[in-house]
């Protein structure tokens, strides 16, 4: 992917600057307030006060989500547009540019967008709301909990959020390209996301005898070598990334234990990809045990094993008819907007997933990289920032797509 040296924004005009200042103000509001998923309690009351004051009808959704709805002048195809509203488990580093709008809520930090995500759906309402000549209906979630799995879209689209939608479009604020530029890609374009634990039960006793014990600590260290190159076997290293975040057991130096725990993830962009991980794990652990095991009724039934794979969230495969009407949209009414139209697909996940699995639409990367304004930060970093100049674009993104197909559905949805 190229880069620009000169980031160019999309036109403003007097009203669109009150509206931006609208914007970064909530923007900033969010950010000095996280909360965690599932207990975006005050995020929600913040969401209902803000529509309720647009004069925008809404209703509780997820727990701690928020669902609304503006309708046009006529009947016609529903769209909805999504943000997610959870922040992360992190400590923000205070830095002269974040100094006015810092996280006042201790270990809790906006670090991955989702105060800008909401902001910049909240000047799309705002757009909507202003110019009501349009058929049919803009449904806005304000979801919960994307940054645990299974995710709050599970629970909205159980509850009916989907309900009556044609298509649906979302948004997601990334470093990886340059401040007001856009990238998505057909099909596959963000990954699935799969936990695995597994407890690795030997013998415990003291460690001068080891004739007497199984060692469990031996025996994870046996798994994780193997399950490597079993995997580089079997798979292109492209298609998959496994990694191992946590190795627990044993408390004193002169003992071994009689348990290890193992837990790690990995991430694909096919089921079938997903399915060969899954077995090359259990056959892994099974060659282990076998390994291990000894003779002698005090080992009966020993070394064994306990494995958990929790299938997180979908491959994100957006809708090649909707993503290709989109590129044309956004060319024809941004010539100055920069366009990745077949971005790199990425191991990073999202629970937007669900819906696209539900409804066709697309998965739009805003980018906010800005080396100049000292913005580079990835996300999750405790250090993340958004440049705020962004935030009218992707505003201006949203409601033109989302307008667009209201009044011409056909283009978007592969037909004639």
């Amino acid at each position: 992917m190229s880069r620009k040296s000169e980031v160019i924004f999309l036109r403003k005009d007097p009203s669109a600057e009150a509206l931006e200042a609208w914007i970064i103000g909530l923007r900033r509001e969010f950010h000095r307030y996280p909360e965690l998923s599932f207990e975006e309690y005050e995020t929600q009351k913040k969401i209902l006060k803000t529509l309720d004051e647009l004069g925008i009808e809404a209703r509780k959704i997820a727990d701690t989500g928020v669902i609304a709805s503006i309708c046009g002048t006529g009947p016609g195809p529903c769209i909805a547009l999504r943000t997610d509203t959870d922040g992360l488990e992190v400590q923000e580093a205070l830095e002269q540019r974040n100094r006015d709008y810092i996280s006042r809520n201790d270990g809790i930090m906006h670090a991955c967008g989702h105060d800008g995500h909401m902001a910049m759906l909240f000047g799309a309402a705002r757009l909507f709301l202003e110019n009501r000549d349009f058929p049919g209906e803009v449904r806005l979630i304000f979801q919960p909990a994307e940054e645990i799995p299974p995710g709050g879209s599970e629970r909205v689209i159980a509850e009916g959020g989907l309900e009556g939608v044609d298509a649906v479009l979302g948004m997601h604020i990334f470093t990886n390209h340059e401040s007001g530029s856009v990238g998505f890609r057909p099909g596959p374009f963000m990954a699935s996301t799969n936990r695995f634990e597994v407890t690795l039960v030997g013998k415990g006793g003291h460690i001068s005898k080891p004739a007497n014990c199984i060692d469990p600590v031996r025996m994870a260290t046996d798994f994780i070598s193997s399950l490597y190159p079993a995997l580089d076997e079997r798979l292109e290293q492209d298609r998959y990334v496994l990694g191992v975040g946590r190795i627990q057991g044993g408390a004193q130096f002169n003992r071994t234990p009689d348990t290890v725990g193992i837990l790690g993830s990995y991430r694909t962009f096919d089921s079938c990809t997903t399915d060969t991980i899954d077995r090359t794990i259990k056959e892994c652990l099974d060659r282990v045990t076998e390994r291990y095991a000894k003779e002698g009724e005090e080992f009966s039934g020993l070394p064994n094993y306990e494995l958990d794979v929790l299938h997180g969230y979908p491959v994100l495969v957006n809708d090649p008819a909707f993503t290709e009407a989109a590129h044309s949209e956004l060319k024809e009414s941004f010539p100055e907007l920069t366009i990745y139209p077949d971005m790199e697909k990425t191991f990073a996940a999202e629970d937007f997933a669900s819906y696209l699995q539900k409804v066709p639409g697309i998965f739009i990367s805003l980018g906010t990289l800005n080396p100049e304004k000292g913005i580079m930060e990835i996300n999750h970093s405790c250090r993340f920032d958004i440049d705020e100049e962004i935030l009218l674009q992707g505003t201006k993104v949203f409601h033109t797509l989302a307008l667009d197909f209201l009044k011409n559905p056909k283009k978007y949805l592969g037909a004639a």
